[in-house]
């Protein structure tokens, strides 16, 4: 089902709301409704619309205040503005337009053609998105870049299986990578770069790039601990002044076959999901570690586990867990848990989850990149 646009309405008068609100939804859109700029402030921390609609004349703050704050903040600047108001003296509508808006309304035009030019925008901006979409595909391709593996790794006694859903077709977003060092040390790796929907996926091949040379440079010089390299990766990309703004999270985890036992570190990630075999429980191991970049120290700590035969870890990012609701996205990993629970424990878990119909589910309702890693430790 083609996912809804979402438009934030904003306008002191109810029945304006009222009317506009309910031509949109007749028309397919979801709308959201705010009587002041307060108000639609407060509703934009919840949900990012595809395109706000204001009017000028409001109380305490006007219009034109509203538009200029929304401009001083990096989340809110890009978002699709249009003026609908009753005040169309020339001054005025020039004014509007100087604000980046994209189109200054009369109240007195037809509800028809308000709609019309809203579709008519959001139809050209699907377009772009889908152009752009296609040749960042094919560059990346070309340039032999992908944000996850081509292959299932393999690893003497442990199972390595993953799964990934892009959000919208984007070629990158979440990030995953096993790097190999020898016989003995593999390392996983799972990433989240924020802010997507600006663009900050692109920044997931950089990610990459550090994270590959800090892992290998690391082993090279005998340190495997992934608290140590987590400290590394993240004292580069802090100094960085390209990436140090953008936000990633990153789990990291360290195989060591010869002992048969792993360590992971996390930043800013959810918690790794530990379902013990013989106890036929999920456990939460969570980090410490701040999101990458965002402080010099991390706070970064270590996490030793000795998988037993049939102990599954799970590695999720938010996509699997964040659903849309009526009143914005809510975040809800107990359901999620409880959820994947009947899964585990079996010869066949992973299979079970990607054929049964579990994960299809979830890239049904995807509002993010959704992104699994499976490890089991075999007999």
């Amino acid at each position: 089902m083609p996912k809804r646009s979402k438009i934030l309405l904003v306008d002191d008068s109810p029945l304006v709301l009222l009317v506009i609100s309910q031509a949109l939804e007749k028309e397919g859109f979801e709308s959201r409704k705010a009587t002041s700029a307060e108000e639609a402030m407060a509703l934009l921390e919840n949900e990012i619309p595809d395109l706000i609609l204001s009017d000028y004349q409001m109380p305490d703050i006007d219009g034109f205040a509203f538009r200029q704050s929304l401009m001083n903040i990096p989340e809110y600047k890009n978002i699709p503005f249009m003026f609908l108001t009753s005040v169309t003296d020339h001054a005025h509508m020039i004014t509007g337009m100087s604000m980046d808006a994209i189109d200054y309304i009369d109240k007195d035009t037809p509800i028809t053609f308000v709609i019309s030019k809203i579709n008519n925008y959001l139809n050209s901006i699907r377009e772009r998105h889908e152009h752009t979409i296609k040749e960042l595909s094919s560059a990346a391709m070309a340039l032999n870049l992908y944000s996850v593996p081509q292959e299932t790794p393999r690893i003497d006694g442990f199972e390595i299986d993953f799964w990934h859903k892009s959000f919208e077709n984007y070629p990158g977003g979440d990030f995953i990578d096993v790097i190999t060092i020898n016989n003995r040390y593999t390392f996983i790796i799972m990433g989240d770069v924020m802010g997507k929907k600006w663009g900050a996926w692109f920044f997931s091949f950089g990610y990459l790039s550090y994270i590959r040379a800090a892992v290998r440079l690391c082993v090279s010089e005998g340190d495997v601990s992934t608290k140590s390299i987590m400290q590394k990766i993240n004292l580069v990309i802090y100094h960085d002044p390209v990436v140090s703004e953008v936000l990633s999270t990153l789990s990291l985890i360290m195989i060591d076959s010869e002992h048969e036992t792993l360590s992971y570190t996390g930043a800013g990630d959810l918690p790794l999901l530990y379902f013990s075999c013989a106890k036929q429980r999920i456990n939460r191991i969570g980090s410490s570690g701040l999101l990458l970049g965002v402080s010099k120290e991390g706070g970064f700590d270590e996490h030793l586990i000795s998988m037993q035969p049939g102990d599954q870890l799970i590695l999720v990012t938010d996509g699997l867990i964040d659903k849309e609701t009526p009143v914005g996205k809510k975040t809800d990993l107990d359901s999620f848990i409880n959820e994947i629970a009947k899964y585990l424990g079996k010869f066949n878990s992973f299979e079970s989850l990607k054929h049964d119909g579990f994960l299809n589910q979830k890239a049904n309702e995807q509002i993010d990149d959704c992104s699994l890693i499976f490890i089991q430790k075999n007999s």
